[in-house]
Order: C-alpha cells, then sequence, then structure tokens
C-alpha cells in the first residue's frame, strides 16, 4: 500500500491529526526499525493529541476570559501573603469536584483577577467546562430576557460549565460588605437553578 492510499484512508476517517505526522512516523518507522504495533500506536496517539488541543481550543474559547493569564506567569514574589501552594491546589479543580465555593478577598491590584482566570485555564485542561463573566453582566443578561424560553436558554449557557468564575463590580460588592474586594470561584449549577432572573435581581441590588 502506498502513502497517497494512507492519506486517502485518513482523509476518509477524519484523522487529521494522523494524516499531519504520517509522513513523519513513515520515516520514523523505517529508520528505527519499529514493530508495526508501536508505528500504530504513535500514529494513534498523534491523533488524539490533535483531538485533545482541539477539544481545549474550544472551551477556552466558551470560557469566555477576558486575558490570558496563567499561573507560570503569576509574580508570587509581589504579594507574599498568597499561598502559593493553595493556589496550585484550587488548580487541580478538586474544589469543583467537592462542589466548593471559593473567594479570592484584597484590595485592588493584588491580582485576583489573574488568579481567577488562570486557575480557570487549569480546571478547564483538567477536563472541566469553565465560564468567566462578571455578576453584572450576568444579571442584565437575565433581565434582558423577554421570556421564559429566552431565559431558559441563557440560564442553560451558565448551567453547563462545571465551575463558573466571576468577576464582581462595583455595586455587586455592596452585597458583600465583608468583602469589598473579591472575585469567585463556584461550581456552578445548583444556584442558579433555583434562582429566576427576578430573583437574581433582587438578590444583587438588596442582599
Amino acid at each position: 500500500m502506498n502513502n497517497n492510499i494512507l492519506k486517502q484512508h485518513a482523509q476518509t476517517l477524519h484523522l487529521s491529526g494522523l494524516l499531519d505526522s504520517l509522513q513523519l512516523r513513515l520515516q520514523e518507522a523505517e529508520a528505527n526499525r519499529l514493530p508495526y504495533a508501536q508505528f500504530l500506536e504513535l500514529l494513534l496517539q498523534d491523533e488524539i493529541n490533535v483531538r485533545h488541543q482541539r477539544l481545549i481550543n474550544r472551551r477556552h474559547k466558551l470560557a469566555e476570559f477576558r486575558e490570558l493569564r496563567s499561573l507560570e506567569n503569576f509574580d508570587f514574589t509581589f504579594n507574599p501573603t498568597i499561598n502559593r501552594a493553595l493556589i496550585y491546589e484550587l488548580a487541580t479543580g478538586q474544589f469543583v469536584a467537592q462542589r466548593r465555593d471559593v473567594l479570592l478577598v484584597g484590595p485592588p491590584g493584588v491580582g485576583k483577577s489573574h488568579l481567577v482566570q488562570a486557575i480557570g485555564r487549569e480546571v478547564l485542561k483538567a477536563g472541566f467546562l469553565v465560564l468567566y463573566h462578571s455578576i453584572f453582566d450576568l444579571v442584565r443578561e437575565l433581565l434582558s430576557q423577554e421570556t421564559q424560553l429566552g431565559e431558559g436558554r441563557l440560564l442553560k449557557k451558565y448551567l453547563k460549565p462545571d465551575s463558573a468564575g466571576t468577576k464582581l463590580s462595583e455595586k455587586s460588592r455592596q452585597a458583600l460588605p465583608y468583602f469589598p474586594r473579591a472575585s469567585m470561584l463556584r461550581p456552578i449549577g445548583k444556584t442558579l437553578r433555583s434562582y429566576s432572573a427576578k430573583r437574581l435581581s433582587e438578590s444583587f441590588q438588596c442582599s
């Protein structure tokens, strides 16, 4: 079987990752006299890697992060009071699996938004669906829905992720008098299911 037929079969099966690396793997197999099973394993792993990266890219887009932030780029020396070990523990996503909320508290400029988005990216890599949004945008979008059908569709958008990273606006912080500067990470689901747009509005304005 020649290489062109192999490429045609890969295209027919939509194995683009395998197709991209096929020529290189064929040369590698010939040069190193790889067993057929090892050659096939390498090809399939290439396909798996490409599909996984595409999945991560799609989920990253759906997460709606405002900025490209990572834990590697966060300067922990800037604020030594931040528990680095705890931040990396949160990045494993265990708090999502355990359905626990996380509230990051501090004055402006200490890196809360950076950490929330960086943790969100790591949680996303761990296989969870993530959404980053401000609480103000959430309430505004809910209030803009004039029908129950529209509200249901919007709630579905917010209920789909496993975790939501929330940037609290100045107005919403008034509802948290003990936490004047805060960002929140929380497993999403049961909270929004119990609220209509009206109840969220009342909670947002009066809590």
